[in-house]
């Protein structure tokens, strides 16, 4: 066989064998936020992870009362988001299902208040700055005050970002705020603007997941389970590879390393143990004591079955 036929031959079998270049891999929108929780998920963007499991993530940062809008139009096809979010988004006509749980708030969301407020229920009359009704930061200070006998009537919501909340609170702005990290460190940092009153080691009601369009899941279930298996790995770089991985995520929200990695001790990242566990009756009870809360705010008019909102084969 002349050397060129040889040749051409060798190189016919390596294209055969070698893996699909990033190119050609399904694309996948998946629409978040800089919340710290979620940062496995923009690990396993910038470092490969995604692509190595057969699916090539791009990340969009949209506010959260803005997610299940980009979701409706078929924008993006996943998101990442609290448990009681997938239960606004599924009463309200946007079909979702929560497929991985991402991590558990260990005083990583919190209301900060001026240091002249003792307790909550002080907040009466006062003014609180939050996302808007359906986000996590709305439906915590709803917890909260209702944890303390108040409602969301009894005060006075100035609608802000958690970023620009934090910033707004550290400016002067509003009696309090809601935030999460990595902005509630800044009013960590910040004493003399006010304190921490509360935060979800008080309160433990926030947990995220990650899920999809039911569409998407039906039509393309190797890339729900790519995109489960490459969050389960990033988790797992963490733990091998902490200063490098901590580098990478906090880059993305504008945190040294050393920033970020203060920031994410205040949340558990779930490994796919934890994930059994959770789908195994957590989710359930507390999805049925949000839902209650969601109906007495109004935010929804009827309860979706929480069996419908989630699919647990990917975890297994």
């Amino acid at each position: 066989m002349p050397i060129v036929s040889v040749l051409l031959a060798a190189l016919l079998a390596l294209a055969a064998v070698a893996p699909a270049p990033a190119q050609d891999l399904p694309k996948v929108v998946v629409a978040m936020s800089g919340w710290t929780g979620f940062a496995p998920l923009t690990l396993a963007e910038k470092s490969g992870i995604f692509k190595k499991h057969g699916v090539d993530v791009t990340i969009k940062f949209i506010p959260q009362k803005d997610r299940h809008l980009a979701i409706a139009s078929g924008d993006v096809q996943c998101a990442a988001t609290t448990v009681e979010t997938w239960i606004v988004w599924n009463a309200n006509g946007v079909a979702t299902k929560q497929v991985v749980q991402l991590d558990k708030s260990y005083g990583a969301d919190g209301m900060v208040v001026r240091n002249t407020i003792a307790k909550i229920s002080d907040l009466k009359g006062k003014t609180v700055s939050a996302s808007a009704p359906g986000t996590a930061p709305y439906f915590t200070l709803a917890w909260m005050l209702k944890k303390n006998g108040l409602t969301v009537k009894d005060v006075k919501v100035a609608t802000l970002e958690p970023a620009a909340a934090a910033q707004a609170f550290i400016a002067g702005q509003n009696d309090a705020a809601m935030t999460y990290e990595p902005y509630l460190s800044t009013v960590r940092e910040k004493p003399e603007a006010g304190k921490i009153i509360a935060t979800t080691l008080d309160y433990p009601m926030i947990m995220d997941t990650f899920g999809c369009t039911p569409k998407f899941i039906a039509d393309s279930p190797k890339l729900v389970q790519g995109m489960v298996d490459s969050y389960f790995e990033a988790v797992e770089m963490i733990g091998k590879e902490p200063k490098k991985s901590f580098d990478i995520m906090g880059a993305v929200v504008k945190q040294t390393g050393e920033q970020f990695e203060k920031s994410q001790s205040y949340l558990r990242w779930q490994n796919r143990e934890a994930n059994r566990k959770f789908f195994a009756g957590e989710i359930q009870t507390f999805s049925k004591e949000a839902a209650d809360l969601l109906l007495e705010l109004g935010i929804i008019k009827s309860v979706p079955d929480v069996a419908s909102t989630i699919d647990t084969r990917f975890i297994k």
